[in-house]
């Protein structure tokens, strides 16, 4: 049997499939498994032990995307796949799993495309309080699986070895060559509704080194807010004495080095956004500042032996469409304090040290 598997767009939603794959696979031990996803979220999946294939569609708005598309949908019905899973449901996922030639086809009953599938998943319009995960799966209920566990299917993203080796080369040149006590800080997101303010993540780095004298804190951005964190390092610094060595604002890593580099910290803070989904498929404590989402849907998915803590504030305009502030100021996660984010961050490394003195857990997972 040949399964091809259809995520476009965002590197959390990627993340949210990868216990689709492993429970395809325990189900088709014998199947070729294929993944179709655009570049920046490929990384999620390149290392996956349960693909047999992952095939990159040109990103939206590229050059010549029309083209390659074309070219992309001569390489899928050449795949001749028995089976397609729009895990998408957009316009061009859903094309791509029709010109894929599968026989059978499963995607969201969506207005307009429906008709584009053999098994169609009704998806309700309105933003609920249940996992990504678990909506996703949905698109496995045609196939009689089981509803996802978090213990069995958690989400998954293997460390690379190669990727490893460059982080850790990376952290060494920052003079982050001792990693007790590692902090990483993601302080920023893909649109100002999920940003939590520059101002406050200084203050949460300022606290951090403040209540221990070996913590040292990590900021990473994205590609386009590399200044930003510069920005933050140097007013944490500057309002603590702490040497670069303490709060380091220099490194650039990819996905595939920041999963490496979340194996061994001691906690991860961000904001709903991509690589709060990467830590969520480590061992790492994580807290997550959510605004316009909820944790209900979007917090990491894993056993609860890793730690999690989520940190938001009750509004009644929560959740959003992420399209306009209704009150224009993006309270959601400005009423967010560095003073609840520290405490949830004591907390997590509290619970996490206790478990390890403990010795509980293992991670990665084993695929059952």
């Amino acid at each position: 049997m040949r399964i091809l598997l259809i995520r476009l767009r965002l590197i959390g939603d990627v993340v949210f499939t990868t216990p689709i794959i492993r429970a395809l696979r325990r189900r088709h031990p014998g199947a070729h498994l294929a993944y179709v996803a655009e570049p920046a979220a490929a990384p999620i999946v390149a290392d996956n032990p349960h693909l047999d294939e992952v095939i990159v569609a040109r990103a939206p708005g590229a050059a010549g995307r029309a083209l390659a598309d074309l070219s992309l949908a001569r390489q899928l019905r050449r795949g001749r796949f028995d089976l397609a899973i729009d895990l998408h449901g957009g316009p061009r996922a859903a094309t791509l799993a029709l010109l894929s030639g599968a026989r059978r086809r499963i995607g969201y009953a969506i207005p307009g495309r429906s008709w584009l599938y053999t098994d169609r998943v009704p998806r309700p319009r309105q933003l609920r309080a249940r996992h990504s995960v678990e909506n996703q799966w949905d698109l496995l209920g045609p196939l009689g699986v089981a509803p996802p566990d978090r213990e069995r299917d958690a989400t998954e993203m293997p460390v690379s070895p190669a990727a490893a080796a460059t982080a850790a080369a990376k952290l060494d040149a920052a003079g982050l060559a001792d990693r007790g006590g590692l902090v990483v800080i993601h302080v920023s997101a893909g649109n100002p509704f999920r940003r939590w303010p520059a101002e406050a993540f200084a203050a949460l780095a300022e606290g951090l080194v403040a209540r221990d004298p070996r913590t040292r804190v990590l900021l990473l951005s994205g590609p386009s807010e590399y200044e930003a964190a510069r920005a933050i390092g140097a007013r944490a610094r500057a309002a603590t004495g702490v040497s670069a060595a303490r709060i380091v604002d220099q490194v650039e890593l990819d996905l595939r080095e920041l999963r490496a580099v979340l194996e061994d910290a001691a906690l991860f803070v961000g904001g709903d956004s991509g690589p709060l989904h990467v830590a969520g498929t480590s061992r790492v404590p994580v807290v997550g500042l959510y605004g316009p989402t909820l944790p209900a849907r979007s917090a990491p998915w894993r056993p609860a032996r890793y730690v999690t803590e989520s940190v938001e504030v009750a509004l009644p305009c929560r959740p959003c469409d992420q399209r306009r502030c209704e009150p224009g100021d993006f309270r959601c996660l400005g009423r967010v304090t560095p003073a609840a984010v520290l405490a949830a961050a004591e907390r997590a490394m509290a619970a996490s040290g206790a478990q390890r003195t403990a010795k509980e857990g293992t991670w990665p997972l084993k695929p059952a």
